[in-house]
C-alpha cells in the first residue's frame, strides 16, 4: 500500500488510515475484512463466461481497497482500462483534494456491487465533508479471462462523464443568486428542472455581477463550452444578484406538472415580449430536453402550415376545405387518425380544429413552392436564425424539401425537428402576428443580438389563425385539455410517430392572453391526453 498505510479495525470494520484514504465493508458472507488479498487461482486456461459470485466480491473488494489505500496503479491493474482508470483516480486526491475517504460496498446485485463513499475535501485549510453513492460492474477480461472492474467515469462518481475532470479549488466564476421576473430566487432545490440552466447562467454572466468566487468541488467537462457542474461548496462566495425572465409561479407550476409523466417537458413564453417565463423537464437533471431537443413536433406544426396557406390565400378560415379518409402525394399515402373524413363543405377551421391530415396534404400542388414551409417557418417564425436566449438552447429545423419529405413536412413528420422552447415560440408568433426571439435573460445583460424574423403575419391572417386556434381548444381536439385554462385561449394538439416506438410522442401548444407554452410528453399518445394537461396547468398559473 502506497505511503504506509496501517490497518485498524474501529467497531468491526476495517479501516486503512495513515497514509492512505479509509476503506471500511464487511464481505458478503458477514465475516470482517482485516486485510491481505483474497486471490482466485490462476490456470492456464482462459475463463470465459460471466464472473462468479466469489470473483465479484474478490475484485470488487481488492479494487475498492486500493482505491482507498491512495494506490491508484494497484486499482487500475484491476480494470479493463489501466490508463483510464489510474488518470481518474490519481485525479481524485491531487485535482480533488479528496484527502480522506470510507468506501463501503453493500450487497452485490448480480455483476454489479454498489457502494458509499464519506469523504474528506480539503483546500488551503478549509475542509468539508462529501457523501455520495455510486457503483460498479465486474466483467470478464476478453483476453484475459479475468474478472475485473468494468471502467467508467462512474465508478469515481456517479455525474462524471467520458472527458471530464472532478476538481477543487476556487471557482473560475462567482456564484450567482438568479432571480425571477419579481425578484424571487430560483434555487435547484425548489425548482429542479432550473439546475442545468442556472449552470449556464453562472458560467456565462457570473463575472457580469457583484459576487465574488467561493471554494468548491466540480466536474470540469470535456467540452469547454459546457458549464462546471458544482457538486460540493467548501466556502461560500458571495453570490451576485442575476435578473432573468422566469416566473416563480410558472416555474412551480411547470416543475409539478412535468411530474406526471416520465419524459416530458414544457416551456412558457410571453408572446409580446419573449420573454421566457418557464421550463421543466422530468427527469430534471441531464439533457435539457425542453430548450435543446429535436424531435418532429407531429401536427402542432401545422400552426406554421395554416399560416402559409392563409398568406398565399390558397385557404379562408371559414372557406370549405376537403377532408378526405386519405390523399396521396407523389406516391405516398397519408390518412386522418382513426381514417375519419369530413364533408367536403367543412371549413378549414374545422380541418384544423379537428386536426386533419388530409386537407392540408391536398393544397401542396398549389403552392407551387416545396420550399414554401420551410420559407414560411424561417421568415415568420424565426425558425433556425441561431437564437441567442441566453443558455444553451436549439431553435428549431425545417429543411426545404421535395416529394413526400415535403408533405411529411404539412403535418410535422419528417424531417421537422423542433422542441418545446420552438413550439411555444411558434405559437407566441401566431398570437401576435410578430416573432420575438425567445430569452431568459434581459437583452440589456450583456447587449447580444437577437434573431429577427423578416417579415411579420398580416391582421387579417393573424386574427384568422387566433380564431383557429380558439375554436381548437373550446370545441376541438384540444377541448378537454383547456377546459380549466380561462382567458383568451387556443390550442393546438400533435401526436408525432417515432420509428420503432409504438406509442406516439404527445405534443400539446397552446395559450391564454399573453402566454404560449407548448410540452412533449414521449410516448404519451394522443396531444390532448399528455402533453396537454401539463401545458394547460402552466397556462392557469401564469396567465
Amino acid at each position: 500500500m502506497r505511503g504506509g498505510a496501517k490497518v485498524a479495525v474501529v467497531g468491526g470494520v476495517f479501516v486503512l488510515v495513515a497514509g492512505g484514504l479509509g476503506y471500511g465493508a464487511y464481505s458478503m458472507l458477514g465475516e470482517e475484512l482485516i486485510g491481505g488479498t483474497d486471490t482466485v487461482a490462476e490456470s492456464a486456461e482462459v475463463r470465459t463466461g460471466p464472473p462468479t459470485a466469489s470473483e465479484i466480491e474478490t475484485v470488487a473488494k481488492d479494487f475498492l481497497k486500493a482505491w482507498a489505500a491512495g494506490d491508484a496503479s494497484a486499482a487500475s491493474l484491476l480494470t479493463d482500462n489501466e490508463a483510464g482508470a489510474e488518470a481518474s483516480l490519481t485525479g481524485y486526491a491531487a485535482d480533488a483534494h479528496v484527502t480522506g475517504a470510507v468506501i463501503t460496498p453493500g450487497p452485490a446485485v448480480g455483476a454489479k456491487v454498489p457502494y458509499t463513499v464519506k469523504a474528506t475535501v480539503s483546500y488551503e485549510g478549509t475542509t468539508k465533508p462529501w457523501s455520495y453513492a455510486s457503483e460498479l460492474t465486474v466483467v470478464r477480461g476478453l483476453t484475459t479471462g479475468k474478472a475485473l472492474v468494468d471502467w467508467q467515469p462512474t465508478v469515481v462518481h456517479p455525474q462524471l462523464t467520458e472527458g471530464a475532470t472532478l476538481r477543487t479549488g476556487e471557482s473560475s466564476t462567482a456564484a450567482i443568486e438568479a432571480v425571477d421576473r419579481n425578484g424571487k430566487v430560483l434555487d435547484r432545490k425548489t425548482y429542479p428542472s432550473l439546475g442545468p440552466i442556472l449552470d449556464t447562467l453562472r458560467e456565462k454572466y457570473g463575472d457580469t455581477t457583484d459576487g465574488s468566487p467561493g471554494i468548491e468541488t466540480w466536474i470540469e467537462p470535456a467540452d469547454a463550452q459546457l458549464p462546471d457542474t458544482t457538486l460540493l461548496t467548501l466556502a461560500k462566495g458571495k453570490p451576485g444578484k442575476l435578473r432573468t425572465t422566469l416566473d416563480a409561479g410558472a416555474q412551480a407550476a411547470a416543475e409539478t406538472a412535468v411530474k406526471q409523466f416520465s419524459g416530458a417537458s414544457v416551456v412558457a413564453v410571453k408572446p409580446s415580449t419573449g420573454a421566457i417565463r418557464a421550463v421543466a423537464n422530468n427527469p430534471a437533471s441531464g439533457f435539457d430536453a425542453a430548450m435543446q431537443g429535436k424531435q418532429a413536433p407531429g401536427s402542432t406544426m401545422k400552426i406554421v402550415t395554416a399560416a402559409m396557406l392563409l398568406e398565399k390565400g390558397l385557404v379562408t378560415a371559414g372557406g370549405p376545405t376537403p377532408c378526405p379518409r386519405e390523399a396521396m402525394y407523389q406516391g405516398r399515402t397519408f390518412h386522418n387518425l382513426g381514417h375519419f373524413a369530413l364533408p367536403d363543405s367543412s371549413s378549414f377551421t374545422t380541418s384544423f380544429a379537428r386536426s386533419c391530415n388530409t386537407a392540408f396534404i391536398k393544397l401542396i400542388d398549389d403552392t407551387k413552392n416545396d420550399a414554401a414551409l420551410a420559407e414560411e417557418a424561417r421568415d415568420v417564425f424565426g425558425i433556425g436564425l441561431d437564437w441567442k436566449t441566453g443558455v444553451t438552447s436549439v431553435d428549431g429545423s425545417v429543411p426545404e424539401e421535395t416529394g413526400g419529405e415535403a408533405a411529411a413536412q404539412y403535418i410535422g413528420q419528417g424531417t421537422v425537428q423542433m422542441n418545446a422552447l420552438n413550439m411555444a415560440s411558434i405559437t407566441a408568433t401566431a398570437r401576435t402576428g410578430t416573432f420575438h426571439q425567445p430569452v431568459i435573460v434581459p437583452r440589456e445583460l450583456d447587449g447580444r443580438e437577437l434573431a429577427q424574423a423578416s417579415r411579420s403575419l398580416s391582421p387579417g391572417v393573424t386574427r384568422q389563425l387566433n380564431d383557429m386556434m380558439r375554436a381548437t381548444a373550446t370545441w376541438g381536439t384540444g377541448k378537454a385539455a383547456m377546459a380549466s385554462v380561462g382567458g383568451d385561449k387556443g390550442a393546438k394538439t400533435g401526436s408525432a410517430e417515432v420509428d420503432g416506438q409504438g406509442t406516439s410522442n404527445s405534443w400539446f401548444t397552446g395559450f391564454s392572453n399573453d402566454l404560449a407554452a407548448a410540452a412533449v410528453v414521449q410516448s404519451g399518445g394522443h396531444g390532448g391526453d399528455a402533453a396537454g394537461p401539463v401545458v394547460a396547468a402552466v397556462l392557469r398559473a401564469g396567465s
